[in-house]
């Protein structure tokens, strides 16, 4: 049976999705979930679920892992035993192996994984030590272990290459910024791919004439402006840590700040490694601060209910969250000349949490933003990719259309690798497979 992999690790985690599909597939139909993650903080757990074709989860198993799985690569190979032993799937052909990446630099496309595309990816870990490592890893493991596969790299980065030059651009020297690749690059670009798609077929409008504010909020979190089905601004920017506060991100802070926190900024992390220079400043605002580093929790529900309970700093980390949020909301509203299809809630938080989207839409009801409560608490129960949570109409005119949306990262690379005719055609009597898999060894 062929079938395209897909595969997407986080700096202590790995989601596998496992589609049958084929050239061109309208629909690629998933067949299995699988999940491991405290794969730093062993022992790691492991999910494996059956999806069958009516979308119905069975034979779901989890269990803890082995203390030696402790790695991207051990965990991928454990993966790859059960999938082998699967008594469901036999005969199983993984012709495609996709990636996501979240730093693909000046990439503006996905790019099948030869040696001159790994190198690239390898150079722009400095930018994203903690994200790009894991996916080379994980490169590497596919490339020894599946070895007939064809591998393709999927850039978070991609879907921003066409933001504006001046809202890419630091006040800094070119010259200098040029030389270093320092620019905004926006990321979470697979998820807003994603999310634009589905909004945009549930609007019954071409992709090309839809324009929204995207929020995918997570413990990462972003957002996007999209005008006529074009990035033309994000939150983030020359790494994942500039815009919104995050889980453990700091967000958007003075530049200076970090130096003021503590006189070992420039130091290097005991994280590092001899592949991943990580500095005492970068974990300080990458892992260290967020509404963890003010609550004590990574787990935004939980700061939500201590709020309403009473607490304070809990309160306070919400209210910080939903002042960031909606800052980087009124200017894109701006940027996008008030000519907005929708707001988009995405990600864990976007989607899950009524509470948050009403505290934000209640800072937007001068822009006519206005919930239907009803709609917004029950947006989690409703199975459709696209829920509408906005009340109809607001005094005389119709109210701003309120979507949540429910984002699907690894079903985002599938569905672009399956219509993308370089990795199924023939060149020169070869496929691409052929040809890649000879430069990748």
């Amino acid at each position: 049976m062929p079938a395209v992999l897909s595969v997407n690790a986080g700096s202590s985690s790995i989601k596998l999705s496992l589609y049958d599909t084929h050239y061109n597939d309208k629909s690629p139909t998933l067949i299995l979930e699988s999940s491991i993650s405290n794969l730093t903080a062993p022992p790691a757990k492991f999910t494996y679920t059956h999806t069958d074709k009516n979308n119905t989860k069975h034979n779901i198993s989890s269990k803890e892992l082995p203390n030696d799985i402790a790695d991207h690569s051990s965990a991928f190979s454990h993966f790859l035993h059960h999938l082998s032993t699967d008594p469901d799937l036999p005969n199983l052909n993984i012709t495609h192996t996709v990636h996501r990446v979240v730093h693909g630099g000046n990439f503006p496309t996905s790019q099948p994984l030869s040696k001159s595309t790994i190198a690239e990816i390898t150079s722009l870990t400095d930018l994203a030590p903690l994200h790009n490592s894991p996916a080379l890893s994980l490169v590497h493991s596919t490339l020894d272990q599946l070895s007939e596969s064809l591998n393709v790299a999927y850039f978070d980065t991609s879907f921003h290459a066409t933001i504006p030059k001046a809202a890419q651009t630091y006040a800094l020297s070119p010259d200098l910024a040029e030389k270093k690749g320092i620019r905004r690059y926006g990321f979470h670009g697979i998820s807003y791919a994603y999310i634009l798609r589905r909004v945009a077929s549930y609007l019954s409008k071409p992709i090309d004439a839809t324009s929204i504010i995207a929020l995918h909020l997570g413990s990462g979190a972003s957002i996007a402006a999209i005008k006529d089905g074009k990035s033309i601004d994000t939150s983030m920017g020359l790494t994942p840590l500039e815009g919104l506060p995050g889980a453990t991100r700091s967000g958007l802070v003075d530049p200076s700040l970090v130096f003021h926190y503590t006189s070992k900024a420039s130091n290097l992390s005991r994280e590092s490694t001899k592949e991943m220079h990580i500095s005492k400043a970068e974990m300080i605002l990458n892992k260290e601060a967020g509404w963890k580093s003010m609550t004590g929790t990574t787990n935004f529900r939980e700061v939500l209910k201590r709020a309403a309970e009473g607490d304070e700093t809990c309160a306070l980390a919400a209210e910080v969250f939903v002042d960031r949020i909606v800052g980087f909301m009124g200017s894109y509203w701006v940027k996008l000349g008030g000519e907005v299809d929708a707001i988009v809630f995405s990600g864990g938080i976007g989607e899950k949490s009524d509470e948050l989207r009403l505290m934000v839409c209640e800072k937007l009801a001068c822009l006519g933003v206005r919930l239907d409560e009803r709609a917004n608490r029950r947006a989690a129960e409703n199975d459709n990719a696209v829920v509408a949570i906005s009340s109809e109409r607001v005094s005389d005119r119709e109210s701003v259309k309120v979507l949540v949306c429910r984002t699907d990262e690894q079903h985002e690379m599938v569905w672009e690798c399956v219509k993308d005719e370089r990795y199924w055609k023939e060149v020169g009597g070869k496929t691409v497979k052929d040809v890649k898999m000879e430069e990748a060894k």
